[in-house]
């Protein structure tokens, strides 16, 4: 059964619920992951809703397609919740969905969408971009890490205030999703951090975030995260198209 992952925070006193966890990580430190983004959502039924992201460059924030919504208001240079100091805090409602994203019940397919800030990030000690894998490169990663504000166990009520962060292997097995690497193991981003990087040996971002799935009951569930490599032709045209320097 493949289920969502979406973060979601219920209130401005940063409770959240049980829907996103970092399990058999530790804090990171701060600042030391400056291409975060938290993603406010704004959904048909009014509740806060959020998802992670990560910044490409000082226009786009990429997520996980799954996290689409009418708007989206982007945190930036955030590690502690609680203190906003020097937060950047963009509003938007340009989000660009793969034309093959597909939504149903027990799948995510194509799960990748690119945030347009309509403001340029800033560029400081605490908010800079992440690179992407070349285009033609072939070769699989296998040590990686994930970021991410959930919950740091199975039995939290609330997830953490401050940024987690845990590391994964990349798994030799088939991945159950054409485009996807994917993590076994007790360790990740079990239930949480929808559209957070897979951020591997070189400190690019492989991966996006997606799913996890058990393959049989009793068994530990395995991370799925979108392949980005895989798309970075729409990668390339989608910000190129739609940068503020494209506009004449």
């Amino acid at each position: 059964m493949v289920s969502h992952c979406t973060l979601a925070m219920l209130a401005l006193a940063l409770t959240f619920d049980s829907r996103g966890e970092i399990i058999g990580g530790h804090q990171a430190v701060p600042h030391s992951r400056p291409y975060m983004a938290i993603i406010e959502r704004e959904l048909p039924s009014k509740k806060a809703s959020f998802c992670d992201g990560f910044l490409l460059n000082k226009e786009f924030v990429m997520t996980a397609a799954h996290c689409q919504a009418r708007s989206y208001k982007v945190f930036l240079g955030v590690h502690n919740f609680h203190h906003r100091n020097g937060v950047q805090e963009i509003s938007s409602e340009e989000a660009y969905i793969h034309g093959n994203f597909i939504n149903t019940d027990t799948v995510f397919k194509n799960d990748i969408m690119l945030i347009k800030l309509p403001t340029k990030a800033i560029f400081n000690k605490g908010v800079q971009p992440i690179d992407l894998p070349d285009p033609g490169s072939l070769s699989r990663p296998k040590s990686c890490l994930v970021s991410g504000w959930g919950k740091t166990s199975l039995t939290a009520k609330h997830q953490s205030g401050v940024l987690m962060e845990v590391n994964v292997t990349v798994t030799d097995r088939q991945c159950p999703m054409e485009h996807s690497y994917c993590c076994d193991g007790e360790s990740g981003p079990y239930r949480g951090d929808s559209g957070g990087p897979l951020v591997c040996e070189d400190g690019k971002a492989y991966g996006v975030v997606s799913a996890f799935f058990t393959p049989h009951s009793g068994d530990p569930s395995i991370n799925i995260f979108t392949k980005i490599s895989d798309y970075a032709s729409w990668i390339n045209s989608t910000m190129k198209n739609f940068s503020f320097e494209s506009v004449a």
